[in-house]
C-alpha cells in the first residue's frame, strides 16, 4: 500500500480548523449556558413574585378583615358578652359600666375592639390556618409585646411604609408573614390617649401569619433546563410539554382567586379586553353581568366570615354551573361581587341568562336572617350590551354597574338592564 504523503501545511491547516471547532463551539456552548441560566433564573424570579403578591394579596384580605371587624366593635361603642371562664372582665378597660348584670342574672363585661382582637386571635391560633396578633412597640399589655420580626415592622411603619410581608423559613417549615399598621382614630383614644397617642398617630399593627406555604421546586425546573441545555432541541421537544404545564400551574396561580377558585379580576380584565376588540372587530354581540350578594355584610356578621366565604363558593359555583357555553365566562370581580362576559349574546339572551342565575341562587335556599325581606341568599344583577361602536369597555363594566346599583335600589334579587333613560325591566322578586 502505497503511504500517504500529506503536506505540512495541510496538516497544520486541520489541526487549526479542530482547534477554531472546538473554539467555537466552547463559544456556543457557554452562550448557550448562559441564554439557559438567564432564562431559569428569570422564570424563577417571575414565579417566586407571582406567589409572593398572591401570598401578600391573601394576607392584605384577612388584615382587613379583621380592621373592619374592629371598626364594627368600636362603631357599637364596645359590646357585652357574657362572663365565663375565658371571657373575663378585661382589666384594662377602665368604666364604670365595664360589667353590668342583666334583669335574668346573666352577668356581661364589655369587649373592646383589643380585646376582641385577641380572643380572636386565640381561636385562630388553635387551627390549621391563618394566625394573627396585635402589637405595638409600647403595649398596654405584656403579651402584647412584639417579636423581633414585629420590632423592624413597626419601626417601618414610621418611615411611612405601608405594609411588609415576607417569606420566613424556620423549624416548623415555611409560612409567610404579613404585618399593616393601625391607625389612631378618636374612638381609639378612649384607651389610648393615656399612651399620649393622637389622631391619626401610628399605634402598633396587626401580623398575619399563613402557615404551612409550600416551598417552591426549584430543583425540577433546574433539572428541565439543564437536560434542555445538554440534550439541546431533542430534549426541548420532550421536555416542553412539562414546561408547558408548569407554566401554567404558575399562570393559573397568578389569576385564579384562592377562595372561588375561579377567574379573578386581573384575568378578567385581560379576557374583556379580548373579547371586546372581537366583539368590535367582527360586529358581534358582547354583553356583561355585574352580580352582587344581598346584603353579604349582614351574613358575614350573622354567621361568622367562614360560612361567608362558603357562601362565596357555593354562589360561584352556581353561577359557573349556569353559564354552559365555552365562550362564556365568570370572575370574582371583588369582595361579593362578580362579572360575567356573555360574548355573541344580546341584551335578550343576557337577560335570560342573568334571570337563571338568580334563580338557581334563589332556588339554594340557603339560609340568611340578615336579609331583612328575603331570610335567603339572592343575587341582584346589572345587565349591559355593548351598543355604539364608540364605546371602550370600561363603559361596558360602568353602565353594568350602574344597572346593578339600580337593582338593589329597587329592593335586590332582581335583575336590571341598563338604559340611556335609566328606565329597566324588572323581574319581581321571589
Amino acid at each position: 500500500m502505497q503511504k500517504n504523503n500529506i503536506p505540512q501545511w495541510i496538516k497544520e491547516s486541520e489541526r487549526k480548523t479542530i482547534i477554531d471547532t472546538k473554539r467555537d463551539i466552547a463559544i456556543i456552548v457557554i452562550v448557550w449556558v448562559l441564554l439557559i441560566s438567564i432564562a431559569f433564573f428569570n422564570n424563577l424570579s417571575d414565579a417566586i413574585k407571582e406567589k409572593t403578591q398572591t401570598l401578600m394579596q391573601t394576607a392584605r384580605v384577612i388584615f382587613q378583615e379583621i380592621v373592619i371587624t374592629r371598626e364594627w366593635n368600636s362603631g357599637h361603642n364596645w359590646v357585652y358578652v357574657p362572663i365565663t371562664d375565658k371571657t373575663q372582665p378585661n382589666p384594662y378597660i377602665i368604666s364604670p359600666h365595664r360589667d353590668i348584670t342583666a334583669e335574668t342574672g346573666l352577668k356581661l363585661t364589655q369587649i373592646n375592639p383589643a380585646y376582641m382582637t385577641r380572643q380572636l386571635s386565640e381561636i385562630s391560633s388553635k387551627g390549621q390556618g391563618p394566625k394573627f396578633r396585635i402589637t405595638s412597640l409600647n403595649p398596654i399589655r405584656s403579651e402584647n409585646k412584639p417579636t423581633e420580626w414585629e420590632t423592624k415592622a413597626l419601626k417601618l411603619f414610621k418611615n411611612n411604609i405601608q405594609e411588609v410581608g415576607e417569606l420566613i423559613k424556620d423549624k416548623s417549615g415555611t409560612h409567610f408573614t404579613y404585618m399593616a399598621p393601625l391607625i389612631t382614630k378618636s374612638e381609639c383614644l378612649v384607651c389610648h390617649i393615656e399612651q399620649g397617642y393622637q389622631v391619626d398617630d401610628i399605634r402598633g399593627g396587626i401580623s398575619v401569619i399563613l402557615p404551612a406555604i409550600p416551598s417552591f421546586k426549584i430543583i425540577p425546573l433546574a433539572l428541565g433546563y439543564i437536560a434542555i441545555g445538554i440534550f439541546g432541541i431533542f430534549i426541548i421537544v420532550v421536555f416542553v410539554g412539562k414546561l408547558d404545564k408548569a407554566y401554567r400551574e404558575l399562570r393559573k396561580q397568578a389569576v385564579t382567586d384562592p377562595l372561588t377558585q375561579i377567574p379573578n379580576r386581573r384575568d378578567f380584565t385581560m379576557h374583556i379586553v379580548q373579547e371586546f376588540n372581537r366583539s368590535k372587530r367582527e360586529s358581534l354581540n358582547l354583553s356583561i353581568l355585574m352580580c352582587d350578594i344581598d346584603n353579604f355584610k349582614a351574613y358575614n356578621d350573622t354567621y361568622g366570615h367562614k360560612r361567608g366565604d362558603e357562601c362565596l363558593q357555593i354562589v360561584a359555583k352556581v353561577i359557573e354551573q349556569t353559564l354552559n357555553r365555552p365562550a362564556d365566562f365568570c370572575a370574582r370581580y371583588g369582595g361579593e361581587e362578580f362579572i360575567i362576559i356573555l360574548p355573541h349574546t344580546d341584551i335578550d339572551g343576557a337577560y335570560h341568562i342573568a334571570e337563571k342565575i338568580r334563580q338557581n341562587i334563589v332556588n339554594l335556599s340557603v339560609k340568611h336572617e340578615g336579609s331583612p325581606n328575603h331570610k335567603i341568599v339572592t343575587l341582584s344583577l346589572g345587565v349591559s350590551t355593548c351598543s355604539s361602536l364608540d364605546m371602550i369597555y370600561e363603559d361596558l363594566i360602568k353602565k353594568a354597574d350602574i344597572a346593578l346599583y339600580k337593582a338593589k335600589a329597587n329592593g335586590r334579587n332582581i335583575v336590571e338592564i341598563f338604559k340611556e333613560d335609566l328606565s329597566a325591566r324588572t323581574k319581581a322578586t321571589d
